[in-house]
């Protein structure tokens, strides 16, 4: 697809799947700003993390703790950056019918959202474990995780269609939520 008529149609396109791709750039940028303010704290240009007053939410010492602070010699804020920056990479690959003309795309992200899912539910299960506290801002991004991964169902199931040589035409209609 010429560049042009990318621009266009990511821009102005109005597809329910587009739509939905949308909320998914959103829900990436909102994870990847939570790991932003986790970064900040992480290596000290923030001095605390403020929370709601919620139970068994305690970010400070979650994102102080040996959990924290445990893969690849760094902190794991940085590391959600660069793992919602990835998703929304994959979220704004190829035009508006990608799910028809390029299928292995909204599969891909498909399979990247479904692994985010599972990998944030075992790191809040690390981070109960380790601290008896949950950090608001990752679980923040878990539920973005979540939703993402709820919105990409009818787009992933189209492009499975498609690559199955079905029409894909009924999870679409099927799905019309905006």
């Amino acid at each position: 697809m010429k560049p042009q008529q990318l621009s266009k149609e990511l821009r102005e396109g109005d597809s329910p799947a587009l739509q939905r791709r949308r909320w998914i750039m959103g829900l990436s940028l909102l994870g990847a700003s939570m790991g932003q303010i986790v970064s900040l704290y992480q290596t000290g240009v923030l001095k605390e993390l403020p929370d709601l007053p919620i139970p068994f939410v305690d970010s400070d010492r979650v994102d102080a703790s040996n959990y924290a602070y445990s893969r690849l010699n760094t902190p794991d804020g940085p590391l959600m950056v660069i793992n919602y920056g990835i998703t929304a990479w994959l979220t704004s690959t190829g035009g508006q019918n990608r799910a028809r003309e390029s299928p292995l795309i909204p599969i891909a992200m498909g399979a990247k959202l479904l692994v985010d899912c599972v990998a944030s539910t075992e790191l809040a299960g690390e981070e109960w474990s380790e601290n008896k506290a949950f950090c608001e801002y990752c679980q923040v991004a878990t539920l973005c995780s979540f939703a993402s991964l709820a919105l990409a169902v009818p787009e992933v199931l189209t492009a499975v269609q498609t690559l199955l040589g079905q029409s894909g035409e009924n999870t679409e209609s099927a799905s019309g939520a905006r």
